[in-house]
């Protein structure tokens, strides 16, 4: 686990603290209050504000969204287990840094005597600054373990009592994946629009202007004209080839299959015509679907840049986490960015397919941010 990710955690867990004390002071109140009528009204309104601060505590420090539910039995248990969680690692963390404090203190001055250590069947003589360094950060080490299970307890109590039952998680899954099978379709029609209208519009008409050259080599009588037209369709099936790689490449790629999605970005970038940096950060390879995804929003997303906002400079960052892949790219164009376009809300579906989140951040005059997070395997259902 980063360090970053376990400051948030601790971050939660002594927010947690605090609100478990505002909530044990509101439950004081609120359980006999509640036996006056016109009480209830403003005692819910109260519970309902320590929901959503629940909620924005969860969602902000320890990355569990919820829904809008709950109600006094989770502030009950949150009374509890909140103040009890967060002042014990309170606890820990003073009396830890005092004992590590005091060694380093007692080691560096010189000033600690020899002190017994006695195990079964063996007697030890140590020093006083060395036992209080070894004793405070294993008080450390318990305190940062009693922090991750603090806060894997805080979201197992949000998914019991603000999360939705199992009937409502199984229609929603329902209604998703009707959703979902629906943007494959569309994504689908308009990709193969899409290919119709790179052949029609560049490989056809290549091929129309290559057989009207051969066709007027064929039948002229002159030797020079004929070898002019001849020397001329030879440029145009060149120019033919060249038309037909790239349609191929905007398809698909073969970099991507046969050597990874480092690879086919590099491509991507060499093509571009302005600066693109590319960061790297994953060690293996995911499954072909979800490299396949970070590729194509990455090459849509750097396409849109240069040719819609004009972008000079262009930055892809490729990392995972435990559970998921990320693809974000960054440009200084002039923004504004629709995700509802064509191409982008083509994206958003076939990411949502994956069971996966697609954003867009472009506000007018930039910097654009787009971005997929991807989870490592495929979603079966």
């Amino acid at each position: 686990m980063s360090g970053r990710r376990g400051a948030r955690i601790l971050v939660g867990v002594l927010a947690g603290a605090v609100l478990g004390v505002a909530e044990l002071v509101f439950l004081g109140v609120a359980w006999p209050a509640r036996l006056v009528p016109a009480a209830r009204a403003g005692l819910d309104r109260g519970a309902e504000r320590l929901l959503a601060w629940e909620r924005a505590r969860l969602a902000t420090w320890l990355g569990r969204r919820t829904d809008a539910g709950g109600g006094y039995g989770f502030l009950a248990v949150r009374a509890i287990a909140g103040p009890l969680a967060g002042y014990g690692v309170i606890a820990g963390l003073i009396l830890g840094a005092l004992l590590v404090s005091g060694g380093l203190r007692d080691l560096l001055t010189g000033g600690s005597a020899p002190v017994p250590v006695r195990f079964p069947g063996v007697r030890l003589e140590s020093n006083v600054g060395v036992v209080e360094l070894v004793t405070g950060t294993f008080v450390l080490a318990l305190t940062a373990a009693g922090v991750l299970a603090a806060g894997a307890a805080d979201r197992l109590l949000a998914d019991r009592f603000l999360g939705p039952d199992g009937r409502e998680r199984m229609r929603r899954r329902i209604a998703e994946l009707t959703a979902t099978r629906s943007d494959i379709v569309r994504a689908v029609d308009d990709e193969r629009r899409r290919i119709e209208r790179d052949l029609h519009d560049g490989v056809q008409q290549r091929g129309l202007a290559l057989a009207m050259l051969l066709g007027r080599a064929r039948h002229d009588a002159d030797p020079a004209r004929s070898a002019a037209l001849v020397a001329q369709a030879y440029d145009e099936s060149r120019r033919l080839l060249d038309e037909l790689r790239s349609v191929a490449w905007r398809v698909y790629p073969t970099a991507l299959d046969e050597l990874g999605l480092r690879a086919a970005l590099a491509g991507v970038a060499e093509r571009a015509g302005v600066p693109v940096t590319v960061r790297y950060g994953i060690a293996g390879r995911p499954v072909s679907e979800i490299e396949t995804a970070r590729y194509f929003v990455a090459r849509e997303a750097i396409t849109n840049a240069i040719k819609h906002a004009g972008a000079r400079d262009i930055l892809v960052v490729v990392e995972e986490d435990e559970g998921t892949v990320r693809v974000a790219v960054t440009d200084d164009g002039a923004g504004g960015a629709d995700p509802a376009g064509g191409g982008l809300s083509g994206l958003a579906r076939r990411v949502r397919a994956l069971d996966g989140a697609f954003t867009v951040d472009s506000p007018p005059g930039g910097p654009t941010r787009i971005a997929a997070t991807l989870p490592k395997e495929v979603p079966c259902g």
